[in-house]
């Protein structure tokens, strides 16, 4: 098996690992004998991962900046296998979620993913989250640097952080190497972008008081260029801002976004700037051999020359038109000429976006293994990624996912859809996500519509929390309740591109369930009435504005 190119743990990694599952077995001895109420062990729990949804206990397993090795996706799939029902839900976070663990076999199940380095620490609570990254990191033409070193970085500083454990609210930070954004940044309590001033240096735009929920908001930029080795006494400095001044009398108004909002961004830029004064020359300034250290064990692997066109693959894109669809769609270019980037595509038409069973993380285990040097990266649009893909080897990885129901060529389509669990799991839901996304993905099946809509971005969430990220979707979908219905809100116009970032408006009545995919249907035939040349949905959509829209969907409802 080829050795992966990412952050390998040392001893101290596993023993700190290694100790924190032994203290949660023991919390969970506690919490079972009656030793501990269930308001006692819900912060314990919620730390490690667990939440008490619904039916059942789900654990939220850690994948940090998305990245995993083929023998980790093997036991997660061995763990889903024998600790739930056999299958796990990727999630915007670039998370694995498991729906029906056992209270008394969490433990275990930690302990099996401590055996391939791996973890569920600060997956939830009031603290720094999982830090996510581009999918394409480290393979991408456009990267200007590999934004896993910094977000493994942040990932070491933040992790059980003291001082950072009880923030006001959860905090989640986004890390972007390219001009490109796939990491949506500018929609995260802190977004980091890489990025090349005029002398030639790499430093990072520091952005910050984005997210979405019940009060969507866009973030502001504090910092223009920060060196990239004063990363931790500045985000340090934020955080101490931010667990300072943030609210913590009222649950909506805790996030940092709501601070920024409410002091404004030249008040919250003073008392950063300040903190990070008395901060920046002190322990939390990065040694350049820490940096080198880090920086080596994300060092590209050894690609040796391949075709840079592939007879093979030339000959099967004309005689097989999904195969050219699946090249067009689904295949990135990659850094090293010869080489692409492959997405599998976890949204098959009807299925639950995001979801793989065991047997099919096995067989994408198999395919890293095979063809993309024992790598895989996991996307905030719940897809799974191969970074390092021969360009010869594309027709025999078309023919694996396909076996596996992977080989959808909807990447960046209409049923390309971000969907939460909604009310079918979550316990915080409104509504049901999943169903409506399964009925708009067999409506779209056709992949000749799809690619004639083009690029098309559907998000559905199930509640104001936007775990689907609706707000941000060319077409977002909000389940709300009202007086025990299931209605779901329309907005148009959502994106997270670098300078389009827009959170969508909401473009009139909720809808009933019975009606979402008929009013997709509207707004997607007013569109493709009324676009021009090359237009996406969205640029359509932003310059023809909202009236178009309701009237067709409004007048044929």
């Amino acid at each position: 098996m080829p050795d992966t190119h990412f952050y390998k743990y040392d001893d101290y990694d596993r023993t700190l690992v290694s100790e924190r599952v032994d203290q949660f077995r023991d919390q969970v001895r506690c919490r079972l004998a009656g030793e501990l109420t269930e308001e006692q062990f819900k912060p314990l729990r919620l730390h490690n991962g667990l939440y008490l949804q619904l039916h059942a206990y789900m654990l939220r397993i850690a994948i940090p900046y998305g990245t995993l090795s083929s023998r980790q996706l093997r036991k997660l799939a061995d763990i889903s296998r024998q600790y739930d029902r056999g299958y796990g839900h990727f999630t915007t976070r670039q998370n694995l979620q498991l729906n029906w663990i056992k209270l008394e076999e969490a433990p275990d199940a930690l302990a099996a993913l401590a055996e391939v380095d791996m973890h569920a620490m600060q997956t939830s609570g009031n603290c720094i989250r999982n830090v996510t990254a581009d999918h394409y990191a480290g393979a991408a033409i456009d990267e200007i640097e590999d934004p896993r070193i910094w977000a493994e970085i942040v990932r070491q500083w933040s992790t059980l952080h003291p001082e950072f454990t009880f923030l006001p609210r959860k905090f989640k930070i986004a890390i972007t190497g390219s001009p490109n954004d796939r990491a949506a940044v500018r929609v995260h309590d802190i977004g980091l972008r890489l990025w090349r001033n005029e002398q030639g240096e790499v430093g990072f735009e520091v952005i910050v008081g984005g997210g979405l929920g019940r009060t969507p908001m866009i973030g502001k930029t504090l910092r223009a260029f920060l060196p990239k080795d004063e990363l931790l006494a500045y985000l340090e400095s934020t955080l101490r801002v931010y667990n300072r001044y943030g609210r913590r009398d009222n649950l909506y108004k805790a996030r940092i976004k709501i601070l920024v909002h409410e002091v404004g961004v030249e008040k919250m830029r003073d008392e950063v700037e300040a903190e990070y004064a008395a901060n920046r020359d002190g322990a939390l300034r990065l040694p350049p051999a820490t940096i080198e250290a880090i920086a080596r064990q994300f060092a590209p692997p050894t690609l040796p020359p391949r075709l840079v066109i592939s007879g093979d693959v030339e000959a099967q894109r004309l005689d097989d038109r999904d195969f050219a669809l699946w090249l067009k769609s689904n295949v990135a270019p990659h850094r090293v000429p010869g080489y692409a980037i492959v997405t599998a595509s976890l949204k098959p038409a009807g299925s639950p976006p995001g979801d793989a069973s065991a047997a099919q993380m096995e067989g994408v285990a198999d395919i890293a293994e095979a063809y993309s040097q024992a790598e895989l990266r996991v996307s905030h649009e719940q897809n799974l990624i191969f970074p390092h893909v021969a360009v010869e080897d594309l027709p025999r990885v078309y023919r694996e996912l396909a076996v596996l129901g992977f080989a959808e060529a909807n990447v960046g389509k209409i049923t390309d859809i971000i969907a939460c669990p909604g009310l079918d799991y979550c316990a915080l839901a409104n509504a049901r996500s999943i169903p409506v996304a399964q009925r708009i993905s067999n409506h779209f099946a056709s992949l000749a519509r799809q690619h004639d809509i083009g690029d098309l971005k559907i998000k559905i969430s199930g509640c104001i929390n936007a775990c689907g990220h609706h707000h941000v979707g060319h077409i977002g979908i909000l389940g709300v309740d009202k007086n025990g219905v299931e209605l779901y809100q329309i907005s148009l116009g959502g994106d997270v591109d670098f300078g389009r970032t827009a959170i969508g408006s909401i473009l009139g009545p909720a809808v009933t369930a019975d009606k979402v995919v008929e009013t997709v249907d509207a707004i997607v035939a007013t569109y493709l009435e009324a676009r021009r040349e090359g237009e996406r949905f969205v640029d359509t959509y932003r310059r023809i504005g909202a009236q178009p829209f309701k009237e067709k969907v409004y007048g044929s409802l």
